[in-house]
């Protein structure tokens, strides 16, 4: 009886951390409907035997730039890509978007930037999930007049490697401060 309870009280305590990386993985079944509407379509799911693939490619070669981008996405569970173009502006249903949006007002997800520009009809949202202090999930939500695209990224991603190699391999410049301990020079 007091093995049952162990167990029991074992899996109550474990069961939080299972559920929240599992929430990391958003629902992309309300834009299905916009693929028949779509002049475009890109649908990108990279998980499993093909992840684990290019996690041992990564750390294999002979390229320390590539090892480290192979040890900043070790743990990497999926990544996940919708991008939909229109030909006219309007023809898709922002609602739809909407509910994607709102996946991310969930528990465990912080907004980590939200733009708006009227030019475009713009709006990009960049959401973040944390499990105590490392990041288990990313999503960003584009959505322009005459497009759509949703990246959803699951996994922790060791953010200061990727600062480390931003300006690299095609890696967008990361300008982040990093905390050192000393104090900044006048």
């Amino acid at each position: 009886m007091r093995y049952f309870r162990f167990v029991f009280l074992s899996a109550l305590l474990l069961l939080p951390l299972s559920v929240n990386a599992q929430d990391a993985r958003l629902n992309f079944s309300k834009l299905n409907g916009l693929e028949t509407k779509a002049r475009d379509v890109v649908e990108v799911n990279v998980e499993g035997k093909l992840l684990n693939l290019a996690k041992r490619v990564l750390l294999k070669v002979d390229d320390q730039d590539a090892k480290k981008v192979g040890q900043a996405i070790a743990g990497l569970q999926g990544i996940y890509v919708r991008a939909y173009n229109f030909e006219n502006e309007n023809e898709y249903n922002m609602t739809d978007v909407d509910e994607i949006r709102s996946q991310l007002n969930g528990p465990g997800w912080e907004r980590l930037a939200n733009v708006r520009s009227k030019k475009n009809n713009q709006k990009v949202d960049v959401f973040t999930m944390f499990t105590g202090d490392q990041i288990s999930g990313v999503a960003v939500i584009v959505s322009e007049a005459k497009s759509v695209a949703v990246v959803n990224v699951i996994g922790p991603i060791d953010i200061d490697l990727l600062v480390e190699l931003s300006g690299k391999m095609n890696i967008p410049r990361i300008d982040i401060e990093k905390d050192n301990g000393s104090t900044p020079k006048p």
